[in-house]
């Protein structure tokens, strides 16, 4: 992906691999079968080959645009691994009219939810979201990317995006714990000549490799019209929107034929163990893989529902054996991953510390074994087919979500409605279909294991395993030589019919629908607002209960955590298992979790099962079952939590960045967590002392965005109102930025780190005070503005030391932290250390009229899509509460952006983004980057323990 991660892109609506599944009753899936899932749109072809769908929303005054080209690493050549991925990063950057920048600086100026994308092993996509009036803009844009692109890539430019994409997969494979399994697990699972052999990230020395012959080549091959689709979904005109399709890319030329890629399996032919001593991890991990069926053949569907039924539930056979009776790890992970041309069915364990991976194997057989004694019964089964109906509606609430899903088909069947067919195949599995798929793929067959075990831990492995052959990269000093993709490339511009160099104008300003809130109180005091919205037939709700890790004794951190961890563990009437297939048969999800300053239970459901689902809420909340079986259970896994952490580079800088920013003294300086001796001290007994004292509406505020009246929602809550009595809280009263640590350079060494994470900041604002917006927007040109900001340009764009890096404010009632974040190649800590405080230095006086502009342009036209999301209203409706803001503030806000000046912006800059005030805090390899730190300027750094 380009920076941030995207929204699930479901292959198929039913897909629950990355998700728990809600489950239900049999007339809930019968409900489902009968129920519209399906998504309504219109395509047409051009004569070049273009693909072209339309699907029309009229919800919100924004349209998703949806470039989606039929490529992925399966096309790449040996020798050549990762291409496809790095070509994605490539077509971001300049095409002939839009220029240097290309997407990223005219998503700033058109209120864009940021231009982003994604490759998969079987396709690349570009999307983003846009405010209605700038449609025209976008359909010359992805044109221009698609036919007058290639003569801007040169020498220079693919050099430094070289360095980006690298860092990329140092910071999500190389860096991260566990990062290299599933490359040890394709190389075995798949032959050479296969195309899933190989990780879509690729490998270090084939990114280096990549030639500019190459990326014409590419280019050439599959970024021509018949092997792409445009997605257009949202408010817009679909007779002017097709004139301007046909204008803008009718005559890019279409492409060689682009023959299919043959279906082909994985081969095992014996059983592979292989082990690896990671670097990073802390506990011991048994991952197993089978080949199994591509996307949409019809064993998936029931291969699908045999994941789930596995490994999902307090009822699943390895929860049972793994979790519950051999109290080996806190959850097991199974998932069948399709691709176009094959698939593998996934098992993962991560065994709490020090648990041999061999005793972990032999529960696996149990549980195996405990399947085929008992099958899948017919209630089981309709309680996974009935979550269907709930997912659907969640993949489809955005315009983006629904743009994906039509462009997926697509490119797979050449059909975009075929969701239907996706939903009925998996409704019509059969038990005898999901035993006749475990006896076709795993029973008994070979497989390929992984142990990947802490270093020094390699007794841990499987019995009888190999060593993993894992490519890792040394940390040598001046190994990447510096790049300038300034220059301007010379080349003859492309031909057109028409003159491309004129960007298109706006169409008329949509009118930004700020949604109306309605708001009462219940008989217990308890606020409650609400949004009615009948996109789709869900209702989202939470109720937030002020406290949260504020109210954790210092010496018992982590009993908030706990509690609302146990609060889901079961009620006074339902013991854990009957509370969860309670919740499923509705096809609902409750979670309850402890935040910094609140407790939270959040609720998706159907509409038509509100009542019953907040019926269960309340019991959840009024009658706790404290099992102290669950609650050894839950101790351990969050005991395995904190070890986690103690391996992830990202963690460990988050850590300690609250720490020196807060003060020891401070809650919000503490791990929410809580440590391995504080979590071991807990009792079930702490956990009912803070409940009975903390929980009450006295200091809740609930949200309900959905497809429900006012008079409906406060119809049902009227029970809650009477039976949840409210008692006084006290809370910890809000805080102002106190003295914050001196400001040096901390470095907390992970030795052979291959990136360090650098997080910079002090303690700055309250969401509430007068100069915290205000000060948001004088930093979205820092670094707040994703690919308009001088942070990304510089670090990213100028220099490759970064795949990402961004700044911003993060108050609430009390003075929240200004931080900068990024993870940088660990050979250029020091320079990128100093090139961030060189831009913090010159902000103030560098900052233009230009940079003001682009500003207001964004944050005033984004405000078309600040609403979209139920997600999003939820949000709005939280600000409202927590901090007393009227319902409009979003307008208040517009004229705040509407009234900055540059003396003001400049100001607010040298007040609160001023290096000399700020931490500098490095997590990293010491050996080879803490003697260099000292040169930033700030003494001798200080060393932190890990």
């Amino acid at each position: 992906m380009k920076m941030s991660p995207l929204p699930l892109l479901l292959a198929a609506c039913f897909a629950s691999a990355a998700s728990v599944p809600a489950h239900a009753a049999k007339p809930a899936a019968s409900a489902a079968a009968g129920a519209q899932l399906k998504v309504d749109y219109q395509k047409f072809t051009l004569p070049n080959g273009l693909d072209v769908i339309f699907h029309i929303d009229r919800s919100d005054p924004v349209v998703a645009v949806n470039l989606t080209a039929h490529v992925g690493s399966a096309r790449e050549k040996a020798g050549r691994t990762g291409f496809a991925h790095l070509f994605e990063h490539l077509l971001f950057l300049e095409s002939e009219n839009l220029g240097k920048g290309g997407l990223d600086k005219m998503t700033a100026r058109i209120g864009g939810s940021g231009a982003n994308g994604s490759t998969s092993t079987d396709r690349t996509n570009y999307l983003q979201t846009v405010p209605k009036d700038a449609l025209e803009k976008m359909i010359w844009a992805e044109a221009d990317k698609l036919g007058w692109f290639i003569n801007t890539v040169t020498d220079a430019v693919l050099a430094k995006e070289k360095q980006v994409v690298k860092n990329e997969k140092r910071q999500g494979v190389d860096n991260a714990p566990y990062g290299h399994t599933r490359y040890v697990i394709n190389k075995a699972l798949y032959p050479l000549d296969h195309p899933y052999n190989w990780q879509v990230i690729g490998s270090l020395e084939d990114l280096q490799n990549a030639t500019l012959d190459d990326v014409k080549e590419f280019f050439r091959l599959w970024y021509v019209p018949n092997n792409v689709t445009l997605v257009l979904a949202g408010d817009f005109d679909p007779v002017q929107a097709r004139k301007w399709v046909e204008k803008y890319f009718s005559e890019i030329k279409r492409g060689a034929p682009v023959a299919p890629i043959a279906k082909r399996a994985g081969v095992v032919k014996e059983t592979v163990k292989l082990a690896h001593e990671d670097n990073f991890a802390k506990l011991p991990e048994l991952t197993m893989a089978w080949p199994t069926v591509e996307d949409l053949h019809p064993d998936s569907y029931a291969l699908e529902v045999l994941a789930e039924y596995l490994s999902q539930t307090k009822r699943a056979p390895f929860y049972k054996v793994v979790v519950e009776d051999g109290k080996l790890a806190p959850s097991v992970q199974i998932g069948n991953q399709t691709g176009e041309i094959a698939g593998q069915f996934m098992l993962r364990v991560r065994a709490f510390e020090n648990k041999p991976l061999d005793e972990v194997m032999g529960a696996v057989g149990k549980a195996f074994a405990k399947f085929e004694d008992e099958g899948i019964s017919e209630r089981d089964l309709n309680r996974i087919k009935a979550g269907l109906e709930t997912r659907f509606y969640a993949s489809v609430s955005s315009v983006l979500g629904k743009s994906a899903l039509l462009a997926e088909y697509n490119y797979l069947t050449g059909n975009p409605g075929y969701v239907a067919d996706g939903i009925r195949k998996t409704l019509a599995v059969t038990p005898a279909d999901v035993r006749r798929v475990y006896d076709t793929y795993i029973k008994g067959k070979p497989y390929v294991a992984t142990s990947f075990v802490p270093k020094g831990r390699l007794a841990l492995a499987l019995s009888g395993s190999a060593k993993a052959d894992v490519v890792e990269e040394k940390v040598v000093q001046g190994a990447e030589a510096a790049v300038d993709p300034s220059a301007n490339a010379t080349y003859a511009k492309t031909p057109s019919s028409f003159d491309r160099s004129k960007e298109p104008g706006y169409g008329e300003t949509p009118a930004v629908k700020v949604p109306q809130v309605w708001d009462t109180r219940l008989a217990n005091g308890m606020r409650v607002l609400g949004i009615e919205n009948r996109e789709v037939p869900l209702v989202q709700f939470d109720i937030a209960i002020d406290g949260g890790l504020l109210l954790d004794q210092p010496d018992k951190v982590g009993v908030a955590n706990l509690m609302a961890r146990m609060l889901t563990q079961g009620t006074a009437k339902r013991t854990p298992q009957e509370l969860e297939e309670a919740i499923q048969q509705l096809g609902a999800s409750i979670n309850v979790s402890a935040r910094a300053e609140d407790v939270r239970v959040s609720v998706t459901t159907l509409a038509r099962n509100f009542q019953p689902t907040l019926d269960l809420v309340q019991e959840i909340l009024l009658q706790p079952r404290w099992d102290e079986k669950e609650f050894a259970l839950v101790k351990q896994s969050v005991l395995s939590q904190i070890r986690q952490q103690d391996a992830e580079p990202n963690a460990i800088a988050s850590r300690n960045f609250a720490k020196l920013v807060y003060g020891k003294d401070d809650p919000r300086s503490r791990n929410i967590l809580g440590t391995a001796e504080s979590v071991n001290a807990i009792t079930i007994a702490d956990l009912q002392r803070y409940y009975g004292a903390n929980l009450s509406p006295s200091v809740a505020r609930m949200h309900v965005v959905g497809a429900l009246p006012k008079a409906a929602v406060t119809r049902s809550l009227a029970g809650l109102g009477r039976a949840w009595k409210a008692h006084p809280v006290k809370l910890p009263s809000a805080t102002a930025a106190s003295a914050p640590a001196p400001a040096r350079v901390y470095f907390v060494d992970v030795p052979d780190a291959k990136q360090s994470v650098l997080q910079v900041g002090y303690r700055a604002l309250a969401a509430t005070d007068a100069d915290y917006y205000p000060a948001t927007v004088a930093n979205y040109i820092l670094g707040g503005g994703g690919f308009a900001s001088r942070l990304t340009q510089q670090l990213r764009e100028g220099k490759g030391y970064t795949y990402g890096i961004n700044s911003g404010f993060s108050g609430s009632n009390s003075a929240g932290p200004f931080m900068i974040a990024s993870g940088v190649r660990s050979n250029v800590t020091l320079e990128s250390a100093q090139l961030v405080k060189q831009i913090l230095q010159d902000y103030p006086a560098t900052y233009s009229a230009a940079d003001l502009e682009t500003t207001r342009n964004f944050l005033v036209k984004s405000n078309a899509r600040a609403f979209e999301t139920a997600g999003a209203k939820l949000g709005m409706l939280d600000n409202i509460s927590k901090y007393g803001w009227r319902p409009d503030y979003v307008k208040e806000r517009e004229a705040v952006v509407g009234s900055m000046t540059l003396p003001r912006v400049q100001a607010l800059s040298r007040q609160y983004l001023d290096p000399s005030k700020m931490v500098w805090l490095v997590v990293g390899d010491a050996k080879t980057q803490l003697p260099r730190m000292k040169e930033l300027g700030f003494d001798e750094p200080v060393v932190i323990p890990r």
